[in-house]
């Protein structure tokens, strides 16, 4: 079965540049499937690609990145599943995250998760998704939570380690059925399948979702603008006494996404960043 179209774009630019043409890249729509940094190791040259399942407007993504943005439709080829095959584990607190090709590499005292390359986002690699890890990590040293909801589950990971560490059900949804059925299959091959309760849902406002709330920890890595158009109905699922991890937004987007929590009750009680990206947690009054 021929897998689906893939464009990719390519934007040349400096190294020091590099990280914010990806946060840019990242926030214009369509978003990517999967974004990565290239760099010449001998040079100052570098280049961000990203690969997409529709096409992207390469006129707009130049108009706002600033530097000129090359789009070409890719051969038949998993491409996804390439692109990642060669990234190295990641350490976030408590957790490793590697692919089948680093299944010899896992060190003790850890909390392993497997995470195989696909149509999903949530590999570990990128700094919202490390930032998440280790928040659960540091918020498993407190507090046990027993109803987590990872909303917009991605590829599970986050929903996965939740899982693993309090070895409990956790609920994940995403819009994407893709993202669903690998997060099931994720699920499975770390083996905590049965614990993992995946399905689609169009966000909180979906009555499996609130037959389930409230929740007294949710996981959202999404981006600031569905994190911000969500707050009311994310807030009416969080318990009284909840805490809401808020990630996929960068560090000037944070005051912004607070402001539109707070009246509902949400107090920051933490910020982690990492580079240009953040991760706020916050309360339930």
């Amino acid at each position: 079965m021929p897998n689906p179209p893939l464009w990719k774009i390519t934007v040349p630019c400096k190294k020091s540049e590099a990280p914010n043409v990806m946060a840019a890249v990242e926030l214009v729509p369509p978003h990517p499937q999967a974004v990565l940094i290239v760099e010449d190791p001998f040079k100052d040259n570098g280049a961000v690609e990203a690969l997409y399942d529709v096409m992207p407007d390469g006129d707009l993504l130049t108009r706002v990145i600033g530097k000129e943005v090359h789009v070409k439709l890719l051969p038949d080829a998993d491409w996804i599943k390439l692109s990642q095959e060669g990234l190295p584990p990641v350490r976030a607190g408590r957790f490793f995250v590697y692919g089948a090709h680093d299944a010899g590499k896992v060190p003790d005292c850890v909390v392993p998760i497997r995470i195989e390359a696909g149509m999903a986002f949530g590999t570990g690699h990128h700094e919202t998704t490390a930032l998440c890890l280790a928040v659960l990590s540091d918020l498993a040293k407190r507090r046990h939570y027993r109803n987590v909801l990872d909303l917009g589950c991605g590829t599970g990971l986050l929903a996965i380690g939740a899982a693993k560490i309090w070895r409990q059900k956790v609920t994940a949804s995403d819009i994407d059925p893709v993202a669903v059925e690998i997060t099931r299959e994720n699920a499975v091959a770390n083996s905590v399948g049965p614990l993992v309760a995946a399905f689609m849902a169009d966000g909180p406002t979906h009555p499996a979702l609130f037959r389930l709330a409230p929740f007294d920890l949710i996981l959202a890595n999404i981006l600031a603008a569905p994190l911000t158009r969500l707050a009311p109905s994310v807030a009416a699922i969080t318990a009284k006494g909840g805490v809401l991890v808020l990630s996929g937004l960068l560090r000037w987007q944070e005051n912004l996404v607070l402001s539109f929590y707070r009246p509902h009750g949400l107090v920051l009680k933490d910020i982690w960043r990492d580079g240009s990206w953040s991760a706020l947690v916050l309360k339930k009054a």
